[in-house]
């Protein structure tokens, strides 16, 4: 996932109403009737969202006769929670570092990174 379509993803996860549709497709697929149920908006909106969705990869929409079933990319959340997970462990690890430096301070600190990590820099 380039940065581009990681700032569309993120971008549309800053909706609370994307982000509850995201939670309801990770139990299954669904008709966007069936997905626009529990909201007090109508069906065009909540289609409006799955279009956000869609264009930042995280959904997609088949045929299955008269339905088009909206289904969650799980590879791309995981993308997402990828990138999170990575800078969590950038982040754990310098402060790891500063509570070592802190408990012993004739240590030498470390050298710091000048950038978070990127794929490339995982094993």
């Amino acid at each position: 996932m380039d940065d581009d379509e990681l700032t569309r993803a993120f971008a549309a996860l800053a909706d609370p109403t994307r982000r509850d549709l995201v939670s309801r497709l990770a139990l299954g697929d669904a008709a966007v009737g069936d997905l626009a149920a529990p909201y007090d908006m109508s069906l065009q909106a909540v289609s409006k969202h799955i279009a956000v969705l869609e264009r930042a990869g995280l959904v997609t929409r088949s045929r299955d006769a008269q339905r088009r079933p909206v289904r969650l990319d799980a590879e791309a959340l995981g993308e997402l929670t990828g990138w999170i997970d990575r800078h969590r462990r950038a982040a754990e690890a310098r402060m790891s570092r500063l509570e070592d430096v802190l408990a012993d301070p004739g240590t030498a600190p470390p050298a710091t990174p000048t950038h978070a990590p990127s794929e490339e820099d995982q094993p």
